[in-house]
């Protein structure tokens, strides 16, 4: 660890274990974005709140460039019990910091305060905390709520801590990183009546057992083999007694695609197979159908200077092979101007084994370990495009 961030270290930590023990739910973020407008305004920054909801910027200038750079941190935590047993384990029941965005808001806060005392740069940077990446989608909030126009950035970066990468590894790749995010529900209706008699009550159960099995055609038969993509039914509900045929049948389930034209393809093919399905059963069919993450597309200049910068000040720093199939709300900031989304490694080195547990998982916990190496990756991208 440099002697430069040394003295940050400590109270980061305390920090990042703070707001893991007080987890806030997307645009719920209230305690946690309080006291990161508190931590800007301490180090001299100007800030702004309320931006999408529950969003602070905060900005710190140097020099006399025109020359901007965003660097975006999420809030949020997840619905999900924790079960680390830690000492700074979530103190709310069914609320928890699974994805490890408890760091990333550390981090982004410990590179502020390491910019403003060092202010190796010339131009403005932008220190962008967003609520609710979690499925709500906060970056597309503060998008629309002109974060923009009001902060230009003509580049903007973030990490994500990946669990799959060793400790202070870090890769990223030109064009798709991660998934676009679609769900659907699919409510099949018949009339319901007596088990015994099926022939004069439409089948909803049957009808909707048939469609799993067709659905599960799309990728192998309806888009080209070169292309990437995953439909998975996830959920399927109908019926409360051995002796009825239900009325009504439900079925969901997600789709994860890299293009929009694939994208397209496969939601008019669902919508043909359950409508082609439903009529042979004789039974109606309504779907909701809902994208509500894009694909995130890195900038391929954007991506390459950071894996530039990244390989300046990590052990190891590489192009990813392929993308991910998860989602990320970043896209909509990605849409909105040039950048680049990075995957730092948080593995399991240090012996906590929490931190070995995958995303998500009621195990998991966030590596403080690799806390400073957060915050040289963020400077240096700022040092970087912003050169004096």
């Amino acid at each position: 660890m440099p002697d430069a961030l040394a003295d940050l270290l400590p109270g980061l930590i305390a920090f990042r274990r703070d707001i893991h023990s007080h987890p806030e739910l997307g645009f719920q973020e209230h305690r946690t974005a309080g006291l990161v407008a508190a931590a800007l305004r301490e180090i001299g920054l100007e800030v702004h709140e309320g931006i999408g909801g529950t969003g602070v910027v905060g900005v710190l200038r140097a020099g006399s460039s025109d020359r901007t750079i965003g660097l975006r941190a999420d809030m949020d935590a997840l619905p999900i019990q924790e079960a680390t047993g830690l000492p700074h384990a979530s103190t709310r029941d069914g609320v928890f910091h699974g994805c490890g965005h408890d760091g990333h808001t550390t981090m982004l806060l410990g590179a502020a305060r390491h910019l403003a005392r060092t202010r190796q740069f010339d131009g403005t940077v932008n220190f962008i905390f967003q609520p609710a990446e979690e499925g709500l989608g906060g970056a597309r909030e503060m998008v629309k709520d002109g974060l923009f126009d009001r902060f230009p950035c003509q580049r903007i970066f973030a990490l994500h801590n990946w669990p799959d990468l060793p400790a202070h590894h870090v890769a990223t790749r030109p064009g798709p990183i991660m998934a676009a995010a679609d769900k659907f529900e699919i409510v099949v209706k018949g009339k319901g009546g007596h088990a015994a008699m099926p022939h004069v009550t439409p089948d909803a159960i049957l009808a909707a057992s048939e469609m799993v099995g067709q659905l599960n055609t799309i990728i192998a038969r309806r888009i080209p083999p070169m292309a990437t993509a995953v439909l998975s039914v996830t959920r399927i509900a109908g019926g409360h007694a051995h002796n009825v045929i239900p009325a009504a049948v439900t079925l969901g389930g997600t789709v994860r695609s890299f293009d929009p034209v694939i994208q397209d393809r496969i939601e008019a093919a669902l919508r043909q197979v359950v409508e082609g399905v439903g009529l042979a059963h004789g039974v109606t069919v309504d779907v909701t159908y809902d994208r509500y993450y894009p694909a995130t597309i890195n900038d391929a200049d954007a991506a390459a200077a950071a894996l530039d910068v990244a390989m300046k000040v990590v052990p190891h720093a590489f192009t990813a092979p392929e993308p991910a199939f998860t989602s990320e709300d970043f896209a909509f900031m990605l849409q909105a101007t040039k950048g680049a989304y990075l995957w730092l490694g948080q593995g399991a080195e240090h012996g906590e084994s929490a931190c070995g547990s995958p995303l998500h998982h009621p195990h998991y916990d966030f590596n403080d370990a690799i806390i400073p190496t957060g915050i040289r990756l963020h400077a240096g991208l700022v040092e970087a495009h912003l050169s004096a």
